[in-house]
């Protein structure tokens, strides 16, 4: 999907903010499952808040340090991603997301969440401004 999108701006066709912000989602994706968190957080805002302000980008960092490095393999799932436009160059994506994690290559853990999360274009680059994830329970994640 991200090579499909990404040969479609090399040919010049211009993405839509959908693809835009879904792109930079899947490739926010690989780095925490490839363990990159520095590739990771370029794509976070400076003014990033999570969980109605209760989290901040040095939280978030910290955060994600942390489950690298309790889980050798943090891996997830993303289910459609659905993208509005909020304003001039702002937006905001859905989705919901299994994340699995474990020291092999069989997660022993693992959760469903429900993500939303806020976007803003900075010089051609979308960065994630905000987010907020809820556990979904077991029997309404099936």
């Amino acid at each position: 999907m991200i090579l499909a999108l990404a040969g479609l701006s090399g040919c010049g066709e211009n993405l839509t903010v959908e693809q835009q912000v879904i792109v930079t989602i899947r490739e926010m994706e690989s780095k925490i499952e490839a363990g990159e968190r520095r590739a990771f957080m370029q794509h976070i805002a400076d003014d990033f808040q999570a969980q109605g302000g209760s989290m901040n980008r040095e939280q978030l960092r910290a955060f994600v340090v942390f489950q690298l490095n309790r889980h050798q393999r943090l891996q997830a799932q993303l289910f459609p991603i659905k993208v509005s436009e909020t304003g001039e160059a702002t937006a905001q994506a859905t989705f919901r997301a299994l994340v699995t994690g474990g020291p092999n290559w069989i997660p022993d853990s693992g959760q469903v969440f429900d993500f939303t999360t806020g976007w803003r274009l900075v010089d051609d680059e979308w960065l994630l401004t905000s987010a907020r994830w809820d556990p979904v329970p077991l029997e309404d994640a099936l």
